[in-house]
């Protein structure tokens, strides 16, 4: 009995915590436009690289846990690899500025990690988890503005590796 009431009860909290989405985002879809504070003290905005260089978007649940330091890692050993591929790449997660920007430094992260604390951009990416952080997902932007593609398996030791073999295959 106390199983079942605590099962219905989490069920509730879930649904409670969780915003509903009216569809998830595929690729062809059009990427829903950002502007977010970065690492870097700078705002980046999506539509400014329209018609200019296509986009990867990694998402990611919460700074300085080990698999996000794996992932940010990767990005630090490898992005220049997207760099000379002319691919402007950005990590994000639900952390606050003050997070990231402390996680990059920790890191010497050369990178912008942008972030999403009011958790507006995670929600229309589909991303954010029972309302408090975003899942690990990336998405593959190309020039048009259009998703090319998202890796919902993504693997965080080889992240930027990975990505730059999925850029390559999608000619983006």
């Amino acid at each position: 009995m106390i199983l079942k009431v605590t099962s219905a009860l989490l069920t509730i909290i879930i649904f409670a915590v969780t915003p509903l989405s009216t569809a998830a985002l595929e690729p062809g879809d059009i990427a829903p436009d950002f502007t977010l504070q970065s690492s870097d003290g700078n705002s980046y905005t999506l539509s400014d690289y329209i018609g200019n260089k296509s986009v990867v978007l990694a998402w990611f649940p919460r700074a300085f846990s080990p698999g996000c330091t794996l992932e940010c890692k990767s990005f630090a050993e490898y992005g220049h690899l997207l760099e000379e591929m002319g691919i402007a790449y950005f990590m994000a997660s639900t952390d606050s500025i003050k997070r990231v920007a402390k996680f990059a430094k920790a890191l010497d992260a050369q990178f912008p990690i942008l972030s999403d604390s009011k958790k507006q951009v995670s929600q229309k990416y589909g991303v954010l988890f029972l309302g408090m952080a975003s899942k690990r997902v990336t998405f593959y932007i190309d020039k048009q503005g259009k998703i090319a593609f998202i890796d919902n398996d993504v693997r965080p030791k080889t992240a930027a590796q990975d990505i730059v073999q999925k850029v390559t295959e999608l000619a983006i």
